[in-house]
Protein backbone atom coordinates (compact mmCIF):
# COMPACT_ATOMS: atom_id res chain seq x y z
CA UNK A 1 0.00 0.00 0.00
CA UNK A 2 1.30 3.42 -0.97
CA UNK A 3 0.07 6.60 0.75
CA UNK A 4 1.02 9.98 -0.72
CA UNK A 5 2.53 12.29 1.92
CA UNK A 6 3.11 15.97 1.26
CA UNK A 7 4.77 18.41 3.66
CA UNK A 8 3.33 21.93 3.60
CA UNK A 9 4.59 25.07 5.38
CA UNK A 10 1.39 26.80 6.47
CA UNK A 11 0.86 30.51 7.24
CA UNK A 12 3.77 31.63 5.08
CA UNK A 13 4.90 32.23 1.51
CA UNK A 14 8.55 31.44 2.25
CA UNK A 15 10.22 28.02 2.43
CA UNK A 16 11.37 26.73 5.81
CA UNK A 17 9.14 29.08 7.80
CA UNK A 18 5.57 29.13 9.08
CA UNK A 19 4.33 25.87 10.59
CA UNK A 20 4.93 22.59 8.74
CA UNK A 21 2.29 19.88 8.52
CA UNK A 22 2.27 16.55 6.76
CA UNK A 23 -0.79 15.81 4.60
CA UNK A 24 -1.76 12.26 3.63
CA UNK A 25 -4.37 11.46 0.98
CA UNK A 26 -6.34 8.31 1.85
CA UNK A 27 -8.43 6.33 -0.59
CA UNK A 28 -9.90 4.30 2.27
CA UNK A 29 -10.07 4.43 6.07
CA UNK A 30 -7.03 3.09 7.90
CA UNK A 31 -6.78 1.70 11.41
CA UNK A 32 -6.23 4.39 14.01
CA UNK A 33 -3.07 2.65 15.18
CA UNK A 34 -1.57 2.94 11.70
CA UNK A 35 -2.55 6.62 11.44
CA UNK A 36 -0.78 7.27 14.73
CA UNK A 37 2.34 5.41 13.61
CA UNK A 38 2.48 7.48 10.42
CA UNK A 39 2.14 10.71 12.42
CA UNK A 40 4.85 9.59 14.83
CA UNK A 41 7.11 8.81 11.89
CA UNK A 42 6.44 12.23 10.33
CA UNK A 43 7.33 13.82 13.70
CA UNK A 44 5.66 17.15 12.90
CA UNK A 45 3.31 18.99 15.23
CA UNK A 46 0.43 17.61 13.16
CA UNK A 47 -0.13 15.13 10.37
CA UNK A 48 -3.44 15.55 8.53
CA UNK A 49 -5.28 12.64 6.94
CA UNK A 50 -7.75 13.52 4.18
CA UNK A 51 -10.10 10.68 3.32
CA UNK A 52 -12.79 10.15 0.72
CA UNK A 53 -16.23 9.85 2.29
CA UNK A 54 -17.90 7.65 -0.29
CA UNK A 55 -17.09 5.55 -3.37
CA UNK A 56 -16.72 7.69 -6.44
CA UNK A 57 -15.28 10.69 -4.59
CA UNK A 58 -12.36 12.35 -6.33
CA UNK A 59 -9.65 14.52 -4.78
CA UNK A 60 -9.78 16.81 -7.82
CA UNK A 61 -13.57 17.13 -8.17
CA UNK A 62 -15.34 16.40 -4.88
CA UNK A 63 -16.01 19.20 -2.41
CA UNK A 64 -16.42 17.32 0.89
CA UNK A 65 -13.83 15.13 2.64
CA UNK A 66 -13.13 13.62 6.02
CA UNK A 67 -10.20 15.11 7.92
CA UNK A 68 -8.33 13.95 11.03
CA UNK A 69 -5.23 15.36 12.74
CA UNK A 70 -2.58 13.52 14.74
CA UNK A 71 0.40 14.83 16.68
CA UNK A 72 3.35 12.46 17.20
CA UNK A 73 1.57 11.30 20.37
CA UNK A 74 -2.22 11.73 20.02
CA UNK A 75 -5.17 12.55 17.83
CA UNK A 76 -6.40 16.12 18.36
CA UNK A 77 -9.91 17.54 17.85
CA UNK A 78 -8.81 20.65 15.91
CA UNK A 79 -5.75 21.89 14.05
CA UNK A 80 -5.85 25.08 12.03
CA UNK A 81 -2.51 24.98 10.25
CA UNK A 82 -2.91 21.35 9.16
CA UNK A 83 -6.39 22.20 7.85
CA UNK A 84 -4.89 25.04 5.84
CA UNK A 85 -2.19 22.66 4.58
CA UNK A 86 -4.84 20.12 3.59
CA UNK A 87 -6.79 22.71 1.63
CA UNK A 88 -3.58 23.84 -0.08
CA UNK A 89 -2.84 20.28 -1.19
CA UNK A 90 -6.33 19.85 -2.63
CA UNK A 91 -6.43 23.27 -4.32
CA UNK A 92 -2.85 23.50 -5.59
CA UNK A 93 -1.57 19.92 -5.93
CA UNK A 94 -4.75 18.03 -6.76
CA UNK A 95 -6.11 21.05 -8.70
CA UNK A 96 -9.51 20.72 -7.04
CA UNK A 97 -12.03 22.63 -9.13
CA UNK A 98 -14.28 23.79 -6.28
CA UNK A 99 -13.97 27.24 -4.71
CA UNK A 100 -15.15 25.96 -1.31
CA UNK A 101 -14.13 22.72 0.39
CA UNK A 102 -15.86 21.19 3.42
CA UNK A 103 -13.98 19.03 5.90
CA UNK A 104 -15.90 16.72 8.23
CA UNK A 105 -13.92 16.65 11.50
CA UNK A 106 -14.15 16.05 15.23
CA UNK A 107 -14.88 19.78 15.53
CA UNK A 108 -17.75 19.68 13.07
CA UNK A 109 -17.72 20.85 9.48
CA UNK A 110 -14.89 23.25 8.61
CA UNK A 111 -14.80 25.20 5.37
CA UNK A 112 -11.84 26.38 3.31
CA UNK A 113 -12.44 28.96 0.59
CA UNK A 114 -10.12 29.64 -2.34
CA UNK A 115 -10.13 33.44 -2.69
CA UNK A 116 -7.75 34.76 -5.35
CA UNK A 117 -4.24 33.89 -4.13
CA UNK A 118 -5.35 33.06 -0.59
CA UNK A 119 -7.09 30.29 1.31
CA UNK A 120 -9.57 31.47 3.93
CA UNK A 121 -10.53 29.12 6.77
CA UNK A 122 -13.73 29.27 8.78
CA UNK A 123 -12.80 27.98 12.23
CA UNK A 124 -14.98 27.80 15.34
CA UNK A 125 -14.72 30.37 18.13
CA UNK A 126 -14.10 29.05 21.63
CA UNK A 127 -14.83 31.08 24.74
CA UNK A 128 -12.26 31.17 27.54
CA UNK A 129 -13.71 31.71 31.02
CA UNK A 130 -12.09 33.27 34.12
CA UNK A 131 -9.83 30.76 35.83
CA UNK A 132 -9.01 30.61 39.54
CA UNK A 133 -5.32 31.51 39.67
CA UNK A 134 -4.54 29.30 42.65
CA UNK A 135 -5.48 26.13 40.74
CA UNK A 136 -2.93 26.74 37.99
CA UNK A 137 -0.41 28.90 39.83
CA UNK A 138 2.37 26.29 39.68
CA UNK A 139 1.94 25.85 35.93
CA UNK A 140 1.97 29.59 35.30
CA UNK A 141 5.09 30.01 37.42
CA UNK A 142 6.77 27.23 35.43
CA UNK A 143 5.96 29.15 32.25
CA UNK A 144 6.61 32.81 33.12
CA UNK A 145 8.36 32.82 36.50
CA UNK A 146 7.70 36.01 38.44
CA UNK A 147 6.38 38.02 35.49
CA UNK A 148 3.19 40.00 36.09
CA UNK A 149 0.06 38.18 34.90
CA UNK A 150 -2.92 40.37 34.03
CA UNK A 151 -5.56 37.73 33.23
CA UNK A 152 -6.02 33.95 33.28
CA UNK A 153 -8.74 32.17 31.29
CA UNK A 154 -9.60 28.56 30.55
CA UNK A 155 -11.33 27.15 27.47
CA UNK A 156 -13.11 23.91 28.43
CA UNK A 157 -13.92 23.10 24.79
CA UNK A 158 -10.25 23.04 23.80
CA UNK A 159 -8.68 22.39 27.22
CA UNK A 160 -6.38 25.36 26.67
CA UNK A 161 -5.23 27.76 29.40
CA UNK A 162 -4.79 31.38 28.26
CA UNK A 163 -2.35 33.50 30.27
CA UNK A 164 -2.26 37.20 29.45
CA UNK A 165 0.86 38.98 30.59
CA UNK A 166 0.73 42.55 31.85
CA UNK A 167 0.13 45.28 29.28
CA UNK A 168 3.37 46.84 30.49
CA UNK A 169 5.26 44.12 28.60
CA UNK A 170 6.08 44.59 24.93
CA UNK A 171 6.28 42.00 22.19
CA UNK A 172 10.01 41.47 22.66
CA UNK A 173 9.49 40.34 26.24
CA UNK A 174 7.18 37.53 25.11
CA UNK A 175 9.46 36.60 22.20
CA UNK A 176 12.60 36.44 24.37
CA UNK A 177 10.97 34.52 27.21
CA UNK A 178 12.84 31.24 27.84
CA UNK A 179 10.26 28.52 28.32
CA UNK A 180 10.96 24.90 29.35
CA UNK A 181 7.65 23.39 28.30
CA UNK A 182 8.65 19.89 29.41
CA UNK A 183 8.36 21.13 33.01
CA UNK A 184 4.67 21.86 32.44
CA UNK A 185 3.84 18.16 32.66
CA UNK A 186 4.69 17.96 36.35
CA UNK A 187 3.53 21.51 37.17
CA UNK A 188 -0.02 21.00 35.86
CA UNK A 189 -1.99 19.48 38.73
CA UNK A 190 -5.62 19.88 37.60
CA UNK A 191 -5.53 17.30 34.82
CA UNK A 192 -7.63 19.56 32.61
CA UNK A 193 -4.99 21.59 30.73
CA UNK A 194 -3.68 20.26 27.40
CA UNK A 195 -2.36 23.50 25.93
CA UNK A 196 -0.91 26.75 27.30
CA UNK A 197 -1.27 30.07 25.48
CA UNK A 198 0.90 33.05 26.48
CA UNK A 199 -0.30 36.35 25.07
CA UNK A 200 0.27 40.10 25.32
CA UNK A 201 -1.65 43.07 24.00
CA UNK A 202 -0.40 44.61 20.78
CA UNK A 203 -0.11 48.18 19.54
CA UNK A 204 -2.70 50.39 21.26
CA UNK A 205 -2.58 53.02 18.49
CA UNK A 206 -4.82 50.97 16.23
CA UNK A 207 -2.05 50.16 13.76
CA UNK A 208 -0.12 46.93 13.51
CA UNK A 209 -0.79 43.80 15.53
CA UNK A 210 -3.65 43.64 17.99
CA UNK A 211 -2.03 40.90 20.07
CA UNK A 212 0.92 38.51 20.15
CA UNK A 213 1.06 34.94 21.38
CA UNK A 214 3.05 31.76 21.88
CA UNK A 215 1.59 28.28 22.29
CA UNK A 216 2.87 25.18 24.13
CA UNK A 217 1.41 21.68 24.33
CA UNK A 218 3.84 19.10 25.73
CA UNK A 219 0.80 17.03 26.75
CA UNK A 220 0.43 16.24 23.04
CA UNK A 221 4.16 15.92 22.42
CA UNK A 222 4.51 19.51 21.11
CA UNK A 223 6.88 21.68 23.15
CA UNK A 224 6.07 24.81 21.13
CA UNK A 225 3.92 25.21 18.03
CA UNK A 226 5.08 28.11 15.80
CA UNK A 227 1.71 29.21 14.36
CA UNK A 228 -1.40 27.60 15.79
CA UNK A 229 -4.89 27.91 14.34
CA UNK A 230 -6.62 26.05 17.18
CA UNK A 231 -5.07 28.35 19.80
CA UNK A 232 -6.21 31.35 17.78
CA UNK A 233 -9.76 30.01 17.88
CA UNK A 234 -9.49 30.86 21.60
CA UNK A 235 -7.33 33.98 21.21
CA UNK A 236 -9.61 35.61 18.65
CA UNK A 237 -12.64 35.16 20.90
CA UNK A 238 -10.78 36.54 23.92
CA UNK A 239 -9.18 39.55 22.24
CA UNK A 240 -12.34 40.42 20.31
CA UNK A 241 -14.08 40.82 23.66
CA UNK A 242 -11.18 42.68 25.25
CA UNK A 243 -10.59 45.08 22.37
CA UNK A 244 -14.15 45.40 21.09
CA UNK A 245 -13.02 44.47 17.57
CA UNK A 246 -14.28 42.01 14.98
CA UNK A 247 -11.28 42.25 12.65
CA UNK A 248 -7.84 41.70 14.13
CA UNK A 249 -4.24 40.90 13.27
CA UNK A 250 -2.38 38.42 15.45
CA UNK A 251 1.40 38.18 15.59
CA UNK A 252 3.66 35.25 16.47
CA UNK A 253 7.22 34.85 17.66
CA UNK A 254 8.03 33.44 14.23
CA UNK A 255 7.04 36.80 12.65
CA UNK A 256 4.05 35.15 11.01
CA UNK A 257 0.67 36.85 10.98
CA UNK A 258 -2.91 35.61 11.15
CA UNK A 259 -5.82 37.77 10.05
CA UNK A 260 -9.21 37.38 11.73
CA UNK A 261 -12.57 38.41 10.33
Amino acid sequence: MQIPVITVDAFTNRPFSGNPAAVCLLENDLDEDLLQKIATEMNLSETAFIRKLKPGDDFSKSSCFGLRWFTPANEVPLCGHATLASAAVLFHVQKNTNSVLTFVTLSGELKARHVKDHIVLDLPLYTAYPQELKEVEELIKAAVGDMIVQDVRYSPDTRKLLVRLSDTYERSVLENLKVSAQHFLSAEKTGKVKGLILTVKGNSSGKGHDFYSRYFSPWYGILEDPVTGSAHAVLSSYWSEQLGKKEMLGGKKTRQEIHFL
